[in-house]
């Protein structure tokens, strides 16, 4: 093998410091600071929805910059030592530690497309059923029921009646139209009076709650609407994840040996 000649030695020294250089953006007191550490604060940042752009990345490293002078600093003062920084060192690592344990259990068990069709069609059949397109008006005694059922059915409009008297912030304003919704959505003594109704027809007695007297007013019936999987995939992979984590949570809990008695 032949030996390398004078000045490749020096053009390869010359060369070396400047490679070591590009791995960094500054040098704090003697010590470089990693090119590294910026790309980790850019890659959290765009995880968190900011777009990639040259200020993003001037703002890391500047930020990392003065980190390390802050670092520095405070291990001059020997803070790195104290006890109470040293418990925070471990809570810090172990916080790290375990989102890297759950990132790649995910990452490992991803969710797949026959998951989310199986969830989907098992939360499809249990919506299954009769929507019934109700207005109500509400009120706190049980006379100015009566007195309002009167005046509907001497020709009042239900939305104009239920506009000026309902106490129910939610519908009033709206005529007191509470849209599409299987009855189990409402309280049993609600549902009960509903769903004895014929489109069109009103209670002609106050239906008694827990929020107070109620008029009630069948507008319509359909059967359950469902959204289509497109509009709800997401989060039914969310879903399917979190039941997933909690799972691998469990298995570790259950595997481990401990003397400590949990709560639940």
């Amino acid at each position: 093998m032949k030996k390398m000649s004078a000045a490749a030695c020096v053009a390869l020294a010359l060369i070396a410091p400047i490679a070591a250089q590009a791995q960094n953006v500054a040098i704090v007191n003697g010590k470089p600071v990693q090119k590294s550490r910026v790309d980790v604060l850019v890659n959290q940042a765009v995880k968190q929805g900011q777009p990639k752009t040259p200020e993003l990345e001037k703002q890391a490293r500047d930020e990392v910059v003065m980190r390390e002078m802050f670092m520095q600093e405070a291990e001059r003062r020997g803070l790195s030592k104290s006890a109470d920084v040293q418990q925070q060192y471990e809570l810090a690592k172990q916080t790290i530690l375990i989102r890297a344990l759950f990132d790649s259990e995910r990452e490992k068990n991803k969710v797949t497309d026959a998951e989310v069709q199986a969830e989907y069609d098992k939360l499809k059949a249990q919506s299954t059923g009769t929507e019934y397109r109700a207005r109500h008006i509400l009120v706190e005694k049980e006379d100015d029921a009566k007195n309002l059922i009167k005046q509907i059915n001497g020709g009042a409009k239900f939305e104009d009646v239920a506009k000026k008297n309902s106490k129910d912030p939610g519908s009033a304003e709206n005529g007191g139209d509470l849209d599409f919704a299987k009855p189990d959505a409402y309280v049993p003594e609600f549902s009960g009076a509903l769903t004895k109704l014929k489109k069109g027809e009103m209670t002609q007695d106050p239906v008694k709650s827990q929020f107070g007297y109620h008029i009630i007013k069948l507008e319509d019936t359909r059967e359950a609407q469902f959204p289509p999987l497109a509009d709800v995939k997401p989060q039914i992979e969310q879903r399917i994840t979190q039941v997933k984590l909690a799972k691998f949570r469990d298995e570790i809990r259950a595997k481990s040996k401990t003397d400590y008695k949990f709560s639940n």
